[in-house]
């Protein structure tokens, strides 16, 4: 697979499809981008499980955290990877001892890997390198728009706002 560049439906595809993430790397920290990304996949209604071994058996946002992916007593749907690129291949094989596998390794922004997404993607996994869940999500949501940032997506129809947080859903192009 080419990872330079990525359809929305792929995107898509698997924001659609996965329920349960693993944020490995999440930080306690509230101006960490791993904690504010794991605060908006918990908003939209994901299963979300921290995995940090400094972290183990407190929480975060709610959430127990985990020391690994062992640990979590519940099959993960994707593994978002939230450290550098060299730590990429030790998730990978912690990831390949997993029963069932993950449908997803999702590596965050700069984190980039080839030769651990071959090795992913061999054993069926797919792999997402240097982009984040979060944006993504809100660009192929419109939410991004909303903020004056260009999403994509062009429409005289004003949304219609409710209470409460707001979400439109993910748009497959």
């Amino acid at each position: 697979m080419n990872h330079d560049a990525y359809d929305d439906a792929y995107i898509a595809g698997i924001l659609n499809s996965v329920r349960t993430i693993a944020v490995v790397g999440a930080s306690a920290n509230d101006v960490r981008p791993s904690f504010f990304v794991t605060k908006y996949l918990i908003a939209k209604g994901y299963e979300v499980y921290p995995v940090n071994p400094g972290h183990a058996g407190k929480e975060i946002l709610g959430r127990q955290t985990y020391a690994s992916l062992a640990d979590i007593p519940v099959a993960i749907d994707m593994v978002d990877v939230f450290r550098a690129s060299t730590a990429a291949p030790a998730i990978i094989e912690e990831v390949l001892k997993l029963d069932p596998l993950p449908k997803v390794i999702w590596m965050q922004l700069t984190v980039r890997h080839d030769e651990a997404a071959t090795k992913a993607e061999a054993a069926g996994i797919q792999v997402v390198m240097n982009r984040c869940p979060k944006i993504e999500y809100a660009r192929l949501a419109g939410e991004i728009g909303w903020t004056g940032v260009n999403s994509g997506v062009l429409s005289s129809k004003r949304p219609v706002m409710r209470q409460g947080f707001q979400s439109f859903g993910i748009r497959a192009k």
